[in-house]
């Protein structure tokens, strides 16, 4: 029985941590975006209002 819980417990934690990770996976996509529109418009206009690099 106590072997069983431990399983369920291992599953659940392990789905959870896979679920967090694509969830991080799908925010670094959206970041990595969003850095390249920033960069082009950058590149375009001379002038950055997202950051100074």
């Amino acid at each position: 029985m106590v072997a069983l819980l431990l399983v369920l417990l291992l599953i659940l934690v392990l789905f959870g941590a896979g679920f967090a990770l694509h969830l991080l996976w799908w925010i670094a996509l959206a970041v990595l975006v969003l850095w390249l529109v920033g960069f082009f418009v950058r590149g375009t206009s001379g002038q950055s209002r997202w950051y100074r690099w």
